[in-house]
């Protein structure tokens, strides 16, 4: 049992929304995933930019191999919990789609279900699914 207080709010659980890329990352990213090979120019966007979110993502997205699929949504997901925690979040509250800051980790915690499901991982497939409706409750987005 912890000693630390539950905070109650009364105007519902907290809001994280992660800061912005910067506009070259977003920039790079545009023109990577539109590349002759998407799949080489995305890794070179994370590699510049290892903590772009969106970018790992769109990596996840990119290639067909499950387990790759999983290894670049997993890294979206860890690094994304990083930016969480740096941006104020505690471990609970809202991370909503409606901010386009917050896409990013959402599409590679979403991405990382997904595949959790085509590898067999059932349990994380479903921890994945109640963790997305607790950070959002509107998702899926529409």
């Amino acid at each position: 049992m912890t000693d630390r207080p539950v905070n109650l709010y009364s105007s519902g659980p907290p809001e994280t929304v992660i800061d912005p890329e910067p506009g070259e990352a977003i920039a790079a990213l545009a023109d990577a995933e539109s590349a002759a090979d998407p799949i080489a120019a995305i890794g070179s966007v994370c590699t510049q930019w290892p903590t772009f979110l969106a970018a790992w993502a769109s990596l996840g997205d990119a290639v067909a191999e499950p387990a790759l699929k999983y290894a670049a949504y997993r890294t979206g997901y860890h690094r994304g919990l990083d930016k969480l925690r740096a941006s104020g979040w505690r471990g609970s509250g809202y991370v909503r789609w409606q901010h386009e800051p917050n896409r990013g980790f959402l599409r590679a915690l979403a991405g990382l279900q997904a595949t959790a499901a085509v590898i067999g991982e059932s349990a994380e497939d479903e921890r994945c699914a109640i963790f997305l409706r607790q950070l959002d409750p509107e998702w899926p987005p529409s």
